[in-house]
C-alpha cells in the first residue's frame, strides 16, 4: 500500500495578527483561537502567552507562534 505524504501544517497555539493604526500601532494576539490582547511589541507577546501559561522559547518556531502580516519585528504599519 502507497502512503500519500501531505505537508505539515502546524496549528500554532498562538497567532499574531498584522499591524493595525493606533496611537500606538498594534497587533491582535489570539491564544487558542481566542483574541486576548492587543500586542505593541514583542514583550507584550511573551508576557500575555506567559500568564496563558506559554513557555516561549523560539519566536521563530512556526509551531508555536504564527505571525500573519509580518514578522516578530514587524510593529509599524506599512506604507
Amino acid at each position: 500500500m502507497t502512503e500519500i505524504a501531505s505537508p505539515h501544517i502546524s496549528q500554532p497555539r498562538i497567532l499574531v495578527l498584522g499591524v493595525q493604526p493606533g496611537t500606538p500601532p498594534f497587533r491582535i494576539m489570539e491564544i487558542d483561537g481566542e483574541v486576548v490582547c492587543e500586542a505593541r511589541a514583542i514583550t507584550d507577546v511573551l508576557v500575555t502567552a506567559a500568564a496563558y501559561g506559554i513557555t516561549v522559547h523560539d519566536l521563530d518556531d512556526p509551531d508555536v507562534v504564527r505571525w500573519v502580516g509580518g514578522d516578530k519585528f514587524t510593529w509599524l504599519p506599512r506604507h
